[in-house]
């Protein structure tokens, strides 16, 4: 009772705290600006790129330029080597390591300056949630977040790991005792040895939090499921808060339904090893929250100018919403103007709210179509919810087929069914009218006869989780892209589909 009392007093005490710059969010970020620039004023990068004559965001768009990992490998490389103070003062507190998109692994530096902010971004969305509901019962239980190792390497002095490895370092100790799995069973490499290992310590447990990436977190629950013959709500009765990051949620949530047994709160998270940028922060609204003193100043792109020669630019308070956006990031941690390589669009103004609408290099334009995640996500949500019986989807990834055996060019949707819907052909033709409806263009080539409708792959049961071993990813952080403008993913699960769904 005492720690659920003190948690609504702080709760509340927090929220007003974050008022002051949610309600005066452009001066928040100017303030954020000042900081950054004079951090790095005395770092390399920063009298490399003159901070010193830097006076305000004109100086800084004419002086630093836009950069993705590759670009800004350079600085990182001297970093990874031991050298001090050249993104930002000192040396990183860590690396966080995540897949790089040319060339191997990337390295992202965590300081000391950027590291508690992580935390508070994920402390203050579990408080803002108490705060809107008023619900403390979710303290009393056990919570799990389903993640990679914590086993952090060293590099050249510097630890090294995945970030949600990291953050399990960072459990404040009153919640040390509700926290599961074992500090073991956390550091098992391998995902499906360490899912039914966390199965064993927490079935008989009073779960009351559980989070983690949606698509592995469904694995676990299936096994809950298979091992104890009930639903995970029978299991965890007290089972009130769902907390996920990394992907949309919404293609899992029937499947997350039957599983459970019942609905449960959620809160989306938008975390990357850059760093925490936003958080759900009202039940009854998807949007989250973006960060702005959070030590983060953010410039957007429109993703459709983005590879223009020289795009317009944008400060907060220039956006609109419903457009695509490249987020453009500089941090405490000496990512400077940096491409995280995600868009997002803005549900509102005032406060901020973005929603995560893809990947600015996972789109397909084979044929000028440019289709991107958001669009193929709200399509196959549009036909789910349009079928007469129940239809739910475990996974799913789009490709073109640029030169099929016969007939004209078509996008080729790799999809695995937990329940297919009664007729696949006219659950395609239904995707294909809604994505003709997103998407002018892709309108244009179909009624062109440039295109014919998408085609539907039936991948068979377990055939993305096993891809994924193949390449080394399965589970932690890991995702299934959902549109790719290659055939890469495609050509790989040809071989899982189900017996005669094969291309033709």
């Amino acid at each position: 009772m005492i720690k659920e009392i003190g948690a609504k007093v702080y709760a509340a005490f927090v929220h007003q705290k974050n008022k002051k710059w949610i309600q005066n969010p452009i001066q928040a970020q100017q303030l954020v600006f000042q900081e950054l620039i004079q951090k790095g004023k005395p770092t390399q990068f920063g009298k490399d790129h003159h901070f010193e004559k830097i006076k305000g965001l004109k100086e800084f768009k004419s002086q630093v330029p836009i950069r993705d990992y590759e670009e800004l490998r350079p600085y990182i490389e001297s970093v990874i080597q031991g050298k001090a103070d050249v993104l930002w003062p000192g040396r990183p507190l860590y690396f966080a390591k995540s897949s790089g998109t040319t060339s191997g692994a990337k390295y992202i530096p965590i300081s000391s300056d950027s590291m508690p902010m992580h935390i508070r971004a994920a402390r203050e969305a579990l408080l803002n949630y108490i705060h809107e509901t008023g619900k403390t019962a979710t303290l009393k239980g056990k919570h799990i977040f389903l993640q990679g190792s914590p086993v952090l390497e060293d590099k050249n002095g510097v630890s090294l790991g995945r970030l949600s490895g990291i953050v399990a370092h960072y459990v404040p100790s009153y919640l040390q005792r509700n926290r599961l799995p074992s500090w073991e069973t956390n550091c098992i490499e391998d995902w499906e040895t360490k899912v039914d290992a966390v199965v064993n310590e927490t079935e008989k447990e009073n779960m009351t939090i559980i989070g983690g990436i949606p698509s592995w977190v469904q694995m676990y629950f299936e096994r809950l499921v298979q091992k104890s013959g009930k639903s995970v709500g029978e299991l965890f009765p007290n089972f009130s808060l769902f907390v996920y990051g990394g992907v949309n949620f919404e293609p899992y949530r029937a499947v997350f339904k039957k599983l459970i047994g019942r609905e449960t709160d959620s809160i989306e998270f938008y975390p990357a090893s850059e760093g925490f940028f936003a958080y759900q922060n009202a039940q009854h609204d998807r949007g989250l929250l973006l960060l702005l003193n959070h030590g983060m100043y953010y410039e957007f792109v429109k993703a459709d100018t983005f590879y223009d020669k020289e795009p317009q630019i944008h400060t907060l308070e220039e956006v609109e919403l419903g457009i695509n956006y490249v987020l453009i990031i500089s941090t405490t941690a000496g990512l400077w103007r940096y491409n995280i390589g995600d868009t997002i669009q803005f549900t509102s103004r005032f406060p901020f709210k973005v929603i995560v609408s893809g990947r600015i290099k996972h789109f397909i334009s084979a044929f000028g179509e440019h289709v991107i995640v958001s669009e193929v996500e709200q399509a196959l949500q549009q036909a789910v919810a349009s079928e007469r019986t129940e239809v739910m989807i475990r996974e799913f990834t789009v490709a073109p087929q640029v030169k099929p055996n016969t007939g004209l060019p078509y996008h080729e949707w790799f999809i695995e069914f937990d329940q297919p819907p009664a007729d696949l052909n006219t659950f395609a033709l239904k995707i294909d009218q809604a994505m003709q409806n997103k998407n002018i263009y892709y309108n244009d080539l179909i009624t062109g006869k440039v295109l014919r409708p998408l085609v539907i792959r039936m991948v068979a049961k377990d055939g993305f989780k096993n891809y994924m071993k193949t390449i080394g990813k399965l589970g932690g952080q890991n995702k299934v892209p959902r549109v790719s403008d290659n055939r890469k993913i495609a050509e790989v699960l040809i071989s899982y589909l189900e017996p005669l769904n094969d291309p033709k």
